[in-house]
């Protein structure tokens, strides 16, 4: 009765389909997974059989492996805004889903970091989207949620932002919690979106620096085409 009551319904356009937290067949064929790639960054690499791309070969990035579930555009741009401003917490539960996958392989003792707003934000929005998401990876992983990163400096927005001037506006803004300890653990960042990886970035320095063994990132969606360089992340 509560399935004929409230049918699941596609995350992209709302047609009812049969599985929760799917898509419906024009909405899936419109999404890009993202599969294979840089094995650093995980850029796609076409007509290549390069394992890594040449950015990370010229300047190694502080995080060890990047991944996410889908490319973003329109369909996968919008989910993740309804999720963080549209206040459609739901959302988070279709969007894990898909990005568990990349979880698999890593130690038991691996730590979930959210990428962490700041405070004043987060009073603002009343949640942060990178918790929620953690919260369900670790529902389907095992993995434990630490909230170890704290955002100290209320950064502007950064869209528009050239990928240095992002660089300069993130450095600093985070620290570690007092009383968190990541010493030997691998630390998997988690975020909505990845654009340039500057914040991502930033949060790695101080991972690594708090005795992190080593830092991975996973994301709901990738900014691949210049089209959507101007997103926040």
């Amino acid at each position: 009765m509560l399935d004929f009551a409230l049918p699941a319904r596609c995350a992209g356009c709302g047609t009812i389909v049969d599985n929760p937290h799917s898509f419906c067949a024009d909405c899936w064929t419109s999404i890009e997974f993202i599969r294979g790639g840089c094995q650093c960054c995980g850029l796609p690499l076409e007509a290549t059989d390069a394992d890594l791309c040449a950015a990370c070969l010229v300047r190694p990035p502080r995080i060890q492996r990047s991944r996410a579930a889908v490319t973003y555009d329109d369909l996968t741009r919008g989910l993740a805004l309804r999720l963080k401003y549209g206040r459609k917490v739901g959302l988070a539960k279709t969007m894990a889903h898909y990005m568990a996958p990349m979880l698999e392989g890593l130690p038991e003792d691996s730590r979930l970091v959210p990428v962490p707003l700041h405070r004043r934000r987060l009073w603002q929005r009343g949640f942060n989207q990178a918790g929620l998401l953690a919260a369900e990876l670790s529902r389907r992983s095992g993995l434990m949620v630490d909230h170890a990163l704290v955002r100290v400096k209320k950064t502007p927005p950064l869209k528009g932002m050239s990928r240095q001037q992002r660089r300069r506006t993130v450095a600093g803004a985070f620290r570690l919690r007092r009383g968190s300890n990541l010493q030997g653990h691998t630390v998997v960042l988690v975020d909505d979106v990845l654009t340039t990886g500057s914040t991502a970035e930033s949060c790695a320095r101080v991972l690594l620096r708090a005795g992190a063994r080593h830092v991975e990132f996973v994301s709901w969606a990738r900014v691949i085409r210049p089209a959507y360089l101007d997103v926040e992340n």
